[in-house]
């Protein structure tokens, strides 16, 4: 439910301390899975183009994609795969790239009623091994440059492996799929309330441990928010589908019949630029950190984002200095805005359509989310009071599948989602994350948030990109240090902004006591947000490795 502007509206209940997005019904029924509901759309206007590969050079139409998609579907039912619950139904299990074949996989298993289960393909191969090994799928498909590590992990699982981009000899392969002619009288499978069955299933951020399984129904909140979207839409998003960004791109082009445009290369300026050159992106969802490689970028010129009429980012927040600067490239206000969600959530709970004016903000529930502000005590709060965000969506979730301790842990039998995020709601109903819970920081037995460092060093006219987190001592605690990365082609020096917090920070323990480097890039984990861990392991290599230098 949005305003006359077209802006999110929530709305504050002072007595219960809850806010809450606007409310909106589904044009869809019930019983109808997202499957179905794609399948019908890629029956209107079979001819227009559905999907581009840039890397590939490949076109597919509508009536091709569904096409392809139905064939999956029938080679998974000719071989008996079970849709019943939850706890029997099999699982597909892919770990591919953005290859033209890849959403036919997807697509078909949605067709089919079947999950499939999302893993990243640059992730190590432990954390793949664990996470099939929950979910156990019954076949696996990959690219053909993956397909070693994942056939150990297959033979494993007696799981039979098919490769979508490539080509591996004596091994099943997407074309083969594609080649079975297709009954004219195919129609995805029915179910009673198909709304509550696990359509994905995708991994959490893996920024507080081991990635999880997390189970995606097919709720209408993955992509009712995006009703705006029609057939003149070009989309775009470098995500995977093991993050729900990724997801959302495959859901929205189908249910919208927008064109789909993808690429095997991960995120670079000059790969987007070149895109947008040649395919008029419209709509696109990035990282954070991809709006600040693109802000920065030395030769971006306004002229080269003409087509863009959403650019939305989301996995953290990007400074206001980066903000200011993405703007000044983009034709209208409203066109660029933070998002903010979770992957167990299975949508966006908030979007900020005035990044202008609140530009550190995270924006306003969207509809149908509530939200509750509470303390360690597990008191609601009011406006401008702050702690752990509690979240609603409304719906059933399946939880973390095969894990129902940690299910338990991060929501409660009255289904608030514990995000661990910590924040507050501004006197507009604007919401603002201040840090994940678990990133505080005590030195000196005071707390701090590295965030609250990073927005002053920030400010530094020659500083492109900043991480700040703590080095540990028994004796004082966590003292603040940073990896910085420095705009290209300037000059930036530690001692330069040691000077500056000194000067702009008037206490001590959020002091750089930890130390300064100027790093040529900051670790980021597969979905492009900066992994906090991964630059402070690679800070403490450097510091090691120069130690001992020195002492030589």
């Amino acid at each position: 439910m949005c305003d006359l502007n077209g802006f999110p509206i929530t709305t504050y209940d002072s007595e219960l301390k809850i806010w809450s997005g606007g409310s909106e019904q589904s044009y869809f029924n019930d019983d109808l899975t997202v499957g179905q509901i794609i399948f019908k759309q890629l029956q209107r206007e079979p001819q227009r183009i559905f999907q581009i590969s840039h890397t590939e050079n490949t076109r597919l139409t509508r009536w091709q994609m569904l096409q392809n998609a139905a064939k999956v579907s029938c080679y998974l039912r000719a071989n008996n795969f079970i849709t019943t619950t939850i706890e029997t139904t099999d699982i597909v299990g892919i770990m591919a790239r953005n290859s033209t074949h890849l959403a036919a996989i997807a697509y078909g298993c949605l067709f089919n009623g079947t999950p499939f289960h999302a893993v990243n393909p640059n992730v190590e191969t432990k954390i793949v091994s664990d996470l099939f090994a929950i979910t156990k799928p019954r076949i696996i498909c990959c690219d053909a440059k993956d397909y070693r590590k994942v056939n150990e992990i297959a033979k494993s699982l007696d799981a039979q492996v098919i490769i979508i981009d490539g080509q591996v000899e004596g091994i099943t392969n997407i074309l083969d799929l594609l080649q079975v002619k297709l009954s004219e009288s195919y129609e995805p499978t029915k179910f009673k309330r198909g709304i509550d069955r696990t359509m994905a299933i995708l991994c959490s951020s893996g920024t507080t441990g081991t990635p999880k399984a997390v189970t995606i129904s097919n709720s209408r909140k993955l992509f009712q928010a995006y009703s705006y979207l029609n057939a003149d839409d070009v989309q775009y998003a470098p995500s995977t589908l093991d993050w729900l960004t990724g997801l959302l791109s495959l859901v929205t082009a189908g249910v919208y019949g927008t064109v789909r445009l993808i690429s095997k290369e991960t995120f670079s300026t000059a790969h987007f630029l070149d895109m947008c050159d040649h395919h008029g992106i419209t709509w696109t969802v990035l990282a954070n950190s991809h709006v600040a490689m693109l802000a920065n970028a030395p030769d971006l010129q306004a002229r080269q984002l003409l087509s863009l009429r959403h650019l939305l980012f989301a996995g953290g927040h990007c400074l206001v200095g980066t903000l200011e600067k993405m703007q000044s490239f983009l034709q209208a206000k409203g066109i660029l805005r933070n998002a903010y969600g979770f992957t167990e959530l299975g949508t966006v709970a908030s979007s900020n359509y005035k990044v202008d004016s609140k530009p550190t903000s995270v924006g306003r529930l969207m509809a149908n989310i509530r939200m509750r502000i509470v303390d360690d005590e597990g008191r609601n709060l009011g406006p401008k009071e702050t702690g752990e965000l509690f979240c609603h969506n409304g719906q059933t979730w399946q939880g973390y599948y095969g894990n129902p301790k940690a299910t338990a842990e991060i929501q409660d039998p009255a289904g608030w989602f514990h995000t661990g995020d910590v924040g507050y709601f501004d006197d507009d109903n604007y919401l603002y994350i201040v840090e994940r819970k678990k990133d505080m920081l005590k030195y000196l037995g005071m707390m701090y948030y590295p965030h609250e460092v990073e927005e002053v060093i920030a400010q530094m006219r020659n500083v492109a990109e900043v991480c700040v987190f703590g080095i540990w001592n028994e004796t004082e605690g966590d003292a603040a240090a940073a990896a910085i990365v420095a705009k290209p082609g300037s000059q930036l020096l530690a001692s330069q902004v040691q000077e500056f917090v000194r000067n702009n920070i008037p206490v001590q323990y959020k002091q750089l006591n930890g130390g300064i480097q100027i790093v040529q890039q900051l670790a980021k984990s597969a979905n492009g947000k900066v992994n906090r861990q991964a630059v402070k392991a690679a800070y403490l290599n450097e510091s090691q490795h120069c130690n001992l230098t020195s002492k030589q």
